[in-house]
Protein backbone atom coordinates (compact mmCIF):
# COMPACT_ATOMS: atom_id res chain seq x y z
CA UNK A 1 0.00 0.00 0.00
CA UNK A 2 2.79 2.60 0.59
CA UNK A 3 4.33 2.28 -3.11
CA UNK A 4 0.84 2.47 -4.50
CA UNK A 5 0.89 5.51 -2.31
CA UNK A 6 4.28 6.97 -3.32
CA UNK A 7 2.61 6.47 -6.69
CA UNK A 8 0.08 8.34 -6.18
CA UNK A 9 2.07 11.63 -4.53
CA UNK A 10 4.46 11.23 -7.80
CA UNK A 11 1.34 12.47 -9.77
CA UNK A 12 1.02 15.70 -8.30
CA UNK A 13 3.92 17.68 -9.44
CA UNK A 14 5.53 19.33 -7.18
CA UNK A 15 7.38 20.42 -10.20
CA UNK A 16 9.57 23.64 -10.52
CA UNK A 17 10.87 24.23 -13.79
CA UNK A 18 14.03 22.00 -14.59
CA UNK A 19 13.84 21.30 -17.98
CA UNK A 20 16.71 21.49 -20.45
CA UNK A 21 14.51 23.54 -22.95
CA UNK A 22 12.67 25.83 -20.34
CA UNK A 23 16.60 26.16 -18.54
CA UNK A 24 17.85 27.14 -22.34
CA UNK A 25 14.44 29.65 -22.50
CA UNK A 26 15.06 31.42 -19.11
CA UNK A 27 18.87 31.47 -19.82
CA UNK A 28 18.00 34.32 -22.91
CA UNK A 29 16.05 36.39 -20.68
CA UNK A 30 17.78 39.12 -18.77
CA UNK A 31 17.79 39.73 -15.21
CA UNK A 32 16.38 42.28 -13.28
CA UNK A 33 17.48 43.52 -10.25
CA UNK A 34 16.03 46.05 -7.95
CA UNK A 35 16.46 47.38 -4.36
CA UNK A 36 15.20 50.20 -2.04
CA UNK A 37 18.78 50.50 -1.02
CA UNK A 38 22.61 49.08 -1.68
CA UNK A 39 25.74 49.04 -0.63
CA UNK A 40 28.71 48.02 -2.97
CA UNK A 41 31.84 47.27 -1.80
CA UNK A 42 33.92 45.69 -4.76
CA UNK A 43 37.19 45.96 -2.98
CA UNK A 44 36.26 43.29 -0.93
CA UNK A 45 33.31 41.77 -3.61
CA UNK A 46 30.86 42.09 -0.59
CA UNK A 47 27.40 43.92 -1.99
CA UNK A 48 24.44 44.34 0.02
CA UNK A 49 21.07 45.30 -0.75
CA UNK A 50 17.73 46.11 1.27
CA UNK A 51 14.19 45.46 0.38
CA UNK A 52 15.36 43.58 -2.79
CA UNK A 53 13.62 41.85 -5.96
CA UNK A 54 15.92 39.62 -8.77
CA UNK A 55 13.71 38.82 -11.58
CA UNK A 56 14.44 36.45 -14.93
CA UNK A 57 11.53 35.58 -16.65
CA UNK A 58 9.08 33.79 -14.79
CA UNK A 59 10.98 33.48 -11.58
CA UNK A 60 11.88 36.03 -8.81
CA UNK A 61 13.32 36.53 -5.41
CA UNK A 62 12.02 38.69 -3.05
CA UNK A 63 13.74 39.46 0.87
CA UNK A 64 14.33 42.25 3.12
CA UNK A 65 17.98 42.19 2.20
CA UNK A 66 20.73 40.05 0.07
CA UNK A 67 24.34 39.94 0.58
CA UNK A 68 26.31 38.81 -2.71
CA UNK A 69 29.94 37.94 -3.81
CA UNK A 70 29.13 39.41 -7.13
CA UNK A 71 26.58 41.02 -9.37
CA UNK A 72 27.62 39.64 -12.43
CA UNK A 73 25.82 36.12 -12.05
CA UNK A 74 27.99 34.20 -13.69
CA UNK A 75 29.30 32.70 -10.51
CA UNK A 76 27.87 34.29 -7.53
CA UNK A 77 26.49 32.98 -4.06
CA UNK A 78 23.86 35.17 -2.04
CA UNK A 79 21.87 35.37 1.16
CA UNK A 80 18.65 36.56 1.44
CA UNK A 81 16.82 37.20 4.80
CA UNK A 82 13.69 38.19 5.77
CA UNK A 83 10.50 37.28 4.68
CA UNK A 84 11.73 35.37 1.61
CA UNK A 85 10.07 34.70 -1.40
CA UNK A 86 11.05 32.26 -4.42
CA UNK A 87 8.46 32.57 -7.04
CA UNK A 88 8.85 30.16 -10.42
CA UNK A 89 6.55 29.64 -13.36
CA UNK A 90 5.08 26.01 -11.82
CA UNK A 91 5.91 26.82 -7.67
CA UNK A 92 7.04 29.12 -4.44
CA UNK A 93 9.47 28.27 -1.59
CA UNK A 94 8.75 30.53 1.55
CA UNK A 95 11.14 30.46 4.63
CA UNK A 96 13.05 33.17 6.94
CA UNK A 97 16.39 32.56 4.97
CA UNK A 98 17.75 31.62 1.42
CA UNK A 99 21.29 30.74 0.28
CA UNK A 100 21.07 31.12 -3.49
CA UNK A 101 23.65 29.99 -5.85
CA UNK A 102 23.87 31.54 -9.92
CA UNK A 103 25.73 29.82 -12.20
CA UNK A 104 25.65 30.94 -16.30
CA UNK A 105 23.18 33.47 -15.93
CA UNK A 106 20.80 30.67 -13.75
CA UNK A 107 19.55 30.22 -10.65
CA UNK A 108 21.46 26.39 -10.47
CA UNK A 109 20.49 26.43 -6.33
CA UNK A 110 18.64 27.37 -3.66
CA UNK A 111 18.12 25.74 0.12
CA UNK A 112 15.90 27.51 2.31
CA UNK A 113 15.28 27.98 6.06
CA UNK A 114 12.53 28.51 8.82
CA UNK A 115 10.91 26.83 11.18
CA UNK A 116 9.51 25.66 8.78
CA UNK A 117 9.85 26.85 5.22
CA UNK A 118 7.57 25.76 2.79
CA UNK A 119 6.41 25.13 -0.71
CA UNK A 120 3.04 25.14 -2.58
CA UNK A 121 1.65 24.92 -6.04
CA UNK A 122 -1.60 24.92 -7.41
CA UNK A 123 -2.05 21.38 -9.34
CA UNK A 124 -3.83 21.88 -13.07
CA UNK A 125 -5.15 18.57 -12.85
CA UNK A 126 -7.12 18.71 -9.32
CA UNK A 127 -7.27 22.36 -8.99
CA UNK A 128 -5.75 21.10 -5.23
CA UNK A 129 -3.22 23.06 -3.50
CA UNK A 130 -0.23 21.23 -2.99
CA UNK A 131 1.96 21.78 -0.23
CA UNK A 132 5.08 21.16 1.39
CA UNK A 133 7.31 22.06 4.72
CA UNK A 134 10.46 21.29 6.06
CA UNK A 135 12.65 23.21 8.17
CA UNK A 136 14.80 22.83 5.30
CA UNK A 137 14.67 22.71 1.46
CA UNK A 138 17.12 22.12 -0.54
CA UNK A 139 16.20 22.78 -4.44
CA UNK A 140 18.60 21.51 -6.97
CA UNK A 141 17.64 22.76 -10.41
CA UNK A 142 20.51 20.52 -12.63
CA UNK A 143 19.46 17.60 -10.75
CA UNK A 144 15.91 18.51 -10.86
CA UNK A 145 15.48 17.48 -7.48
CA UNK A 146 13.68 19.45 -4.30
CA UNK A 147 14.73 17.71 -0.95
CA UNK A 148 12.70 18.51 2.35
CA UNK A 149 14.60 17.34 5.59
CA UNK A 150 13.84 17.87 9.37
CA UNK A 151 10.24 17.51 9.69
CA UNK A 152 9.66 17.47 6.29
CA UNK A 153 5.69 17.29 5.45
CA UNK A 154 3.93 16.92 1.82
CA UNK A 155 0.39 17.27 1.33
CA UNK A 156 -1.10 16.64 -2.20
CA UNK A 157 -4.55 18.60 -1.03
CA UNK A 158 -5.88 15.34 -0.12
CA UNK A 159 -2.92 12.56 1.16
CA UNK A 160 -0.18 13.42 3.40
CA UNK A 161 2.87 11.56 3.76
CA UNK A 162 5.66 12.07 7.14
CA UNK A 163 9.33 11.49 7.42
CA UNK A 164 12.41 12.83 8.44
CA UNK A 165 13.93 13.48 4.46
CA UNK A 166 11.54 13.40 1.61
CA UNK A 167 13.00 13.98 -1.66
CA UNK A 168 10.77 15.05 -4.90
CA UNK A 169 12.35 14.27 -7.99
CA UNK A 170 11.17 16.63 -10.80
CA UNK A 171 12.26 14.44 -14.03
CA UNK A 172 11.05 11.31 -13.03
CA UNK A 173 7.84 12.83 -10.95
CA UNK A 174 8.30 10.36 -7.50
CA UNK A 175 8.43 11.25 -4.15
CA UNK A 176 11.78 9.27 -1.98
CA UNK A 177 11.58 8.51 1.60
CA UNK A 178 14.46 6.47 2.42
CA UNK A 179 15.40 4.40 5.48
CA UNK A 180 18.80 5.25 5.08
CA UNK A 181 17.53 9.17 6.08
CA UNK A 182 14.89 8.87 8.49
CA UNK A 183 17.19 7.99 11.27
CA UNK A 184 14.88 6.20 14.18
CA UNK A 185 11.99 7.85 12.52
CA UNK A 186 9.36 6.16 10.29
CA UNK A 187 7.72 7.47 7.51
CA UNK A 188 3.80 8.10 8.24
CA UNK A 189 1.28 8.51 5.01
CA UNK A 190 -2.08 9.31 5.47
CA UNK A 191 -4.83 8.47 3.21
CA UNK A 192 -8.02 9.95 3.32
CA UNK A 193 -10.21 8.78 1.10
CA UNK A 194 -12.59 10.98 -1.16
CA UNK A 195 -15.83 11.94 -0.09
CA UNK A 196 -18.84 10.18 -1.63
CA UNK A 197 -20.82 12.71 -3.99
CA UNK A 198 -24.08 12.75 -2.89
CA UNK A 199 -27.24 10.89 -5.00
Amino acid sequence: MAASTLKAFALFALALPASQALAAHVEQQAISLDAQSSELDYKNNNLIFRKVRITQGDMSVAADQAQATGLDFENSHWVFRGNVKITMEQGQLTSEEAEITFAKKLLSKAIVNGKPAAFEQRIAKTGKLAQGRADTIDYDVAKGVVHFSKNAWLSDGQNEIRGESLKYNVLAQNIVAESAEQGSQRVHIIITPPANPKP
